[in-house]
């Protein structure tokens, strides 16, 4: 819903091994993960796709696949026919969710109080900056 600074904004991040963002999609809140998993995995190499359980849709796997990644993401328990997953390397994607953490330390992002989206993009790329010199 709308807050005080107006419509939310949802960020979608692509990064590295060591959990350093490499791409960012910005989109309206309402936009949903799945139909953004192509776009922000084009032409990014690598080998291994980690993913959250609730990214378990097949248009990721598919848009991970293309870019010749494997999917490791746990299946969700509703699934009759789970695919298998390395839950060694699952624990990795910790990483990434720190990157998360660490931008909710920065309370302009964190709280999103920049009313136009281009200002939210240039204090993520700030704080992706800080993060990447560290």
């Amino acid at each position: 819903g709308r807050s005080n600074g107006g419509l939310p904004t949802t960020l979608h991040t692509a990064g590295d091994a060591g959990g350093n963002p490499v791409r960012f999609l910005l989109t309206p809140g309402p936009a949903s993960e799945y139909t953004q998993a192509a776009p922000l995995l084009t032409g990014f190499p690598a080998h291994q796709g980690l993913a959250d359980q609730g990214d378990d849709g097949q248009k990721i796997v598919d848009a991970g696949e293309k870019t010749g990644a494997q999917a490791v993401i746990p299946p969700r328990s509703h699934l009759k026919n789970p695919r298998a997953g390395d839950v060694a390397l699952y624990a990795e994607h910790d990483r990434v969710e720190g990157f998360f953490n660490t931008l909710t330390h920065d309370r302009g992002v964190a709280t999103r109080s920049c009313t136009r989206a281009r200002n939210v993009a240039a204090l993520i790329y700030l704080a992706a900056a800080l993060i990447w010199m560290k």
